[in-house]
């Protein structure tokens, strides 16, 4: 086995130091999914990014993600009980960035359309999920959430990917290695 310099054994009582660990983690490239649902008591387009989407089960199908424990946008997405899962796809870094930020208004200049749920479907994105909220569970400084697949479909490209701190495609996380 190949050590590092900066690597040292975790003791029981000992806490990993946040940016260790972030760092560490920061090296596995992710997928960027926009979540996004229609608020119930507005009925406007909510929505948030995730680098935490995953399959959970296939039979029944199910996928998974996590989010923070105070994020208010996951806790309008969740109000609808439906929701839309798009991969965003290499280049929609501006796409990233408008759903990431805080605020009312983050679909002013996403290109988008509807679900037949109504949530809103991220033009341009490699794939997209219909999901069902099911349930949450804990996860520390997050809650892990479970829900049912509707419907699906994947369009040509590649996907957008979070690595080492950077959005960008397949390519550019080989060249950071």
């Amino acid at each position: 086995m190949t050590t590092t310099a900066t690597e040292r054994p975790v003791e029981q009582a000992d806490r990993i130091d946040e940016m260790d660990f972030r760092n560490v983690m920061g090296h596995l490239p992710t997928g960027v999914v926009a979540v996004t649902g229609i608020e119930a008591s507005s009925a406007q387009p909510v929505g948030m990014v995730v680098g935490t989407f995953a399959s959970l089960s296939l039979d029944p199908q199910l996928v998974t993600f996590s989010v923070a424990r105070t994020s208010s946008s996951w806790l309008k997405v969740r109000s609808g009980g439906r929701f839309s899962a798009s991969m965003l796809a290499e280049g929609q870094d501006a796409v990233c960035r408008s759903l990431s930020r805080k605020g009312d208004d983050k679909f002013s200049d996403v290109d988008w359309h509807s679900s037949p749920d109504g949530a809103p479907r991220i033009g341009g994105a490699v794939a997209w999920i219909d999901c069902e909220f099911l349930q949450e569970l804990d996860g520390g400084d997050h809650v892990i959430v479970i829900a049912r697949v509707l419907r699906m479909a994947t369009a040509p490209g590649a996907p957008l990917v979070f690595h080492k701190g950077r959005l960008g495609g397949y390519r550019d996380a080989l060249a950071a290695a």
